[in-house]
């Protein structure tokens, strides 16, 4: 006997690690490009006046402005790259 007959199951098994290990891959992906767009958010709410949008009281946002190096950070590559958000979507669902 070879091995695939002692054991009808791995090829099941083989199939479902590749699938849930995908799986995790993709999911990866999705929290990492939302951690991205939260983060720009972030950003906005408290420098909103910038773009015309009403902001949080001024002493809030200086209380806060030292943490915020990383948002500002991401808002400037954000503002640097213009990346095309929709077609960032699209490109990670594979929708052609």
């Amino acid at each position: 006997m070879t091995d695939k007959e002692k054991d009808p199951l791995e090829n099941v098994r083989a199939f479902l690690k590749g699938f849930f290990g995908a799986f995790k891959q993709n999911s990866t992906e999705y929290l990492e490009f939302e951690l991205r767009e939260l983060e720009n958010v972030f950003a906005l709410t408290l420098m909103g006046a910038f773009v015309g949008i009403p902001s949080p009281p001024t002493t809030l946002v200086i209380r806060i402005l030292p943490h915020m190096t990383r948002e500002l950070y991401v808002m400037q590559r954000r503002a640097v790259d213009m990346d095309d958000v929709l077609g960032e979507l699209a490109g990670m669902f594979e929708i052609t």
